[in-house]
This record gives structure tokens, C-alpha cells and sequence, in this order.
């Protein structure tokens, strides 16, 4: 079986004694490779690794920094397939769907490359005479990034592409439910001529982690993961004051208005609902319905739903995929047995099927009400509640009625109530007569408790970087 070593200083390690974390197949439950959990000294090792190699990183001019993210672009995208049959085996995703992510790994990569001519200061007035304000951006130094598990690769390549043009270095932690995708990309890495210590890939145990985010020379933590694992970054981070930026939890209201094309709206709302087996920070996870179109709606939903069959995608690539692991699908099981004991009527759905694999299938459910845990609890996985509503100030009440604001939906041809969601919702993101997929020249950025900071475009760019001002009299 593969064994998987971490990746430091531009060597893959071998030690002795060492632990090994078992990775796993979540369409039949058996091990598929063994991912070598880096020591703590190792973790540390990595840091002043990254440390000593950022000081002539930040020297390299931004565009020669670029030719190093185009050069690794490059590999990945040649080696998408190979990475993306490690991919699949480790995240129930189908062999197509696998490579795809490596290949928008890669576009993320040369869209971040771009940057290189275009990171920009100011020039201020001063109120003084023959004094110039001068704003600079800098990097900020050595970079942690904690990566999930449902885009292992391409939000690895989202948190280092930006990272690295602005000139800092970076040792990352990819879940340990899917590290080898990770660590195959250390292969990409250091085969294309990155200078050592720039980029470092390590598996690790929480407690190595936590002394990854608290070592004295990480100033910035960057993070995908639950509001849990975001208030543990937050602890972390107050021991250096490093900086964070943390995409946390999400629960995307869709509106769906009576006047919006219901057949292609419902297809889009269960497509967003299932894919990857709902295990999505942006997939639609509530739906309000206005009333009148609201039991035909919930009949489209129903259809899709049911049309919509789950299995393992190396053999079936076109059904739903598995759950991560075991106690993810008993987890939302439990939740949708307690919103139908709390009032919620099952319209389809909701069964442990037998055999391997951690497989649930598309559940529906209506009758729900706004308290219920169901609607107001990320639930990432194929479960979708459904309420109705009657005017859309009563919608958009609803929809911000939450602890979450990372992405929202809206169906409607009415542009006066697009235009009266889109100036209201309490989201970072509204998608109007479609469903989120994150374009990464735009901000995905959370509201409330859904994160601090965000990734991609020009602003997530710059949350990697710090400011100087330089005060020059003439």
C-alpha cells in the first residue's frame, strides 16, 4: 500500500518510529494509503525552513516569483490525471471530476501568476511640504495554511498561488482525510524548480498543527474548515497576533420567487444539493418558496431528488458520491431524525444504506420552520429543508434571519426585487438565476460567523500582504 511522506525543505522525509494516519476510501471503506503524520520537531523543522527561504523569496522580482506559479501551473495540469486518481480514491469523487479539480488547481495558479505586475501601493498627499506618503505592500512572512478536505487540491492552490506571488512562504496541513492529493502535488513541486523551503506539505495531528499556527515566526493563518475549527485559529493566532483569514461555515438560502423558470431552478437548487454529496461550503442548503408556486415546487424537487441515484463514481461516475466518513453520515442522519421528530414531514429520503461506503441519499423535507436545527445548522451533506414564504421582504427577513452570510441564492425575472435582494441579503455572495461555483477572479468572502477575510480575485490576493508606510521629506 502507498505510503505518503511529508514534504519539507524540498525533501520528502523518512523517519523512524513514525505514526502513520490511515486514508481511507469513502465509497467502500477500505484503506487506500498511509499518510505519514509529521513529528512535531519535523513541523517545526518546516517552519524555520520556510522562514530562512522567505527572506530571498520576497528579494525574487514578483514576475520571476510568476514564473515559478506558471512553471508548477504547468506540471499539475500534465499530471492532473495521476494526481486525480489519488484524488478520487481518497474523496469518493468520480476520475473525471478529480482531474478537473487538479486542472482548476492549475487556473487558479496562473490567474494568481497574473498578479505579478499588477500588485499596486499608493502614493498619498502629505500635509506637510515637500513630503511624499508612500504606501507599500509587503509580505507578511510564513504562511500556515489549514486545508479541507472536500477540495483538497484546488483550495490548497487557492491559499498558496496568492501567497506566493506576494512573496511569502508557505507550510501547509491538508486534512487527513485526503492527504495524498496534497503530498502527490510536493511531487509537482519540487520537480519544477521551486527554490527550497518555499513550499512545505505536511499530514499532521492536531497538536502538531496547533504548534504549526503558534510557532513565532507563522504570522498569518489561513484556513477552509467549520466555525469550530475557526475559533481554534483564532486561539491560535492570538499567541504571535498573527494574522488570519478564515472561510468558515455556510447554509445558502435560495429564493425562489414565483415568477422564476421553476423546472430549471428546482434541476439547479438539487445539482447544488448533491453534488459531491452536498459537501459544499456554498451549496443551496435552505430553500424558501413563495407560496403560490410553493407545493409545485416541492414536486420538482422531489422528482430531481429522486431521480438523483447514489454509488461509488469509479464504477458509476455519473451518480452522487459518498459522504467523507462514518461519523459525518451518522451525524446528519441524526439531524434530519430530529427535525422530523421536531415537526418536519420526510418527502424523500432519509434511510443508512446497506453495504460499504459511507453513502446517504438525497433527502427532502418541508413543513420546516425557521427555529428548526435542520435550517438554522450547516448540515454538508444531501439534505435539504424547505420553507414558504409570502413577500419577499418576508424572504429576505428569513434569509438573513442567521448566524451564517458566506453565499445566497435568488430565482426571479422581477430585476426591481433582484436589485432589492441584492442591496439587503446579509451574504458575501448573491448568485441570481444560478447556483454558486466560486469564479475565482471575484471575493469569496463570509459574513457573521461564515469567516474573516476571504480568498481569491484581487482582494484575497491582498489579504496576504502587510503595509508600510514611508514618509520621505525632499
Amino acid at each position: 500500500m502507498r505510503i505518503d511522506r511529508n514534504f519539507a525543505n524540498n525533501e520528502f522525509l523518512a523517519s523512524d518510529g513514525e505514526e502513520l494516519i490511515t486514508v481511507l476510501n469513502p465509497a467502500t471503506g477500505e484503506p487506500v494509503a498511509h499518510a505519514v503524520a509529521a513529528t512535531a520537531a519535523e513541523a517545526r523543522s518546516a517552519v524555520e525552513a520556510a522562514a530562512h527561504a522567505q527572506k530571498g523569496w520576497r528579494k525574487l522580482t514578483s514576475i520571476e516569483r510568476a514564473n515559478h506559479l506558471r512553471a508548477l501551473a504547468d506540471l499539475l495540469e500534465e499530471r492532473k490525471d495521476q494526481i486525480g486518481k489519488i484524488l478520487a480514491l481518497e474523496s469518493g469523487k468520480s476520475l473525471e471530476d478529480a482531474a478537473g479539480e487538479v486542472f482548476y488547481a492549475a487556473e487558479i495558479t496562473r490567474y494568481h501568476a497574473e498578479w505579478a505586475r499588477r500588485i499596486e501601493g499608493e502614493i498619498i498627499p502629505s500635509d506637510s511640504p515637500n513630503e511624499t506618503l508612500v504606501l507599500q505592500r509587503e509580505p507578511i512572512g510564513v504562511v500556515a495554511a489549514l486545508i479541507p478536505f472536500n477540495f483538497p487540491v484546488y483550495t490548497l492552490m487557492r491559499k498558496l498561488a496568492p501567497a506566493l506571488i506576494t512573496g511569502n512562504t508557505v507550510v501547509a496541513r491538508p486534512s487527513n482525510n485526503t492527504p495524498g492529493s496534497a503530498l502527490e502535488i510536493a511531487r509537482a513541486v519540487r520537480d519544477c524548480g521551486f527554490p527550497a523551503g518555499v513550499i512545505n506539505i505536511l499530514a499532521m495531528t492536531h497538536e502538531v498543527a496547533q504548534g504549526v499556527c503558534t510557532h513565532p515566526k507563522v504570522g498569518m493563518i489561513t484556513l477552509t474548515g467549520s466555525v469550530g475549527a475557526g475559533r481554534k485559529v483564532l486561539e491560535y493566532s492570538q499567541v504571535n497576533i498573527a494574522k488570519v483569514s478564515l472561510e468558515l461555515g455556510g447554509k445558502t438560502p435560495a429564493i425562489i420567487e414565483a415568477d422564476a423558470d421553476l423546472e430549471a431552478a428546482a434541476a439547479a437548487v438539487i445539482a447544488s444539493r448533491t453534488s459531491h454529496c452536498g459537501q459544499l461550503c456554498t451549496a443551496v442548503e435552505r430553500v424558501y418558496v413563495q407560496e403560490s408556486v410553493h407545493d409545485k415546487f416541492v414536486d420538482l424537487l422531489r422528482k430531481h431528488m429522486n431521480e438523483r441515484a447514489f454509488g461509488d463514481r469509479m464504477r458509476e461516475p455519473s451518480a452522487m458520491g459518498p459522504l467523507i466518513n462514518a461519523s459525518s453520515r451518522l451525524n446528519i442522519h441524526q439531524m434530519v431524525q430530529r427535525a422530523i421528530d421536531d415537526g418536519a414531514k420526510l418527502e424523500t429520503g432519509n434511510f443508512i444504506p446497506e453495504g460499504p461506503g459511507w453513502f446517504y441519499p438525497p433527502t427532502l423535507l418541508t413543513n420546516c420552520r425557521q427555529d428548526m436545527e435542520i435550517v438554522q445548522e450547516e448540515v454538508f451533506g444531501p439534505v435539504l429543508p424547505v420553507l414558504k414564504y409570502d413577500t419577499i421582504e418576508e424572504a429576505l427577513e428569513l434569509a438573513n434571519d442567521h448566524q451564517f452570510g458566506l453565499a445566497s441564492v435568488l430565482y426571479t425575472e422581477n430585476y426591481r426585487k433582484a436589485m432589492e435582494v441584492a442591496n439587503n441579503i446579509e451574504a458575501g455572495e448573491l448568485y441570481i438565476n444560478r447556483t454558486p461555483a466560486d469564479p475565482f477572479q471575484g471575493y469569496h468572502a463570509g459574513w457573521k460567523r461564515s469567516g474573516l477575510g476571504g480568498d481569491d480575485g484581487k482582494h484575497g490576493m491582498l489579504e496576504f500582504t502587510q503595509t508600510r508606510l514611508v514618509i520621505q521629506s525632499w
